[in-house]
């Protein structure tokens, strides 16, 4: 079992991630079709690629100007998180106004 986890963390996870795009570009395309869910939890749904996107951004900064890693750097972390707590926020938001609106 410890040579599993070794295993794990030798791996490039840049693949991965990629790997894992498409499925959440599959789901945005679904979510984008359908009306089952809120016009304010989709939008939050799309700014989670932001979140991403900030993300990669702020990383590369961190390296480059800091030579350190996006958690290492505190103020950059915490505007990569705000970006995930923005979509977040309105994934929660749209969803309890469809709560509050089938519950009338």
């Amino acid at each position: 079992m410890n040579n599993f986890f070794l295993l794990l963390n030798s791996l490039d996870p840049g693949p991965i991630f990629i790997l894992s795009l498409f499925p959440y570009l599959v789901f945005l395309y679904w979510a984008q079709k359908t009306s089952y869910i809120p016009q304010t939890a989709l939008l939050g749904f799309r700014l989670t690629l932001l979140f991403v996107a900030m993300t990669i951004i702020f990383s590369i900064i961190a390296k480059l100007k800091y030579d350190s890693e996006l958690t290492d750097v505190d103020h950059l972390h915490g505007l990569a998180e705000s970006f995930l707590a923005l979509s977040d926020g309105l994934v929660v938001l749209g969803f309890f106004g469809l709560m509050t609106k089938t519950s009338k």
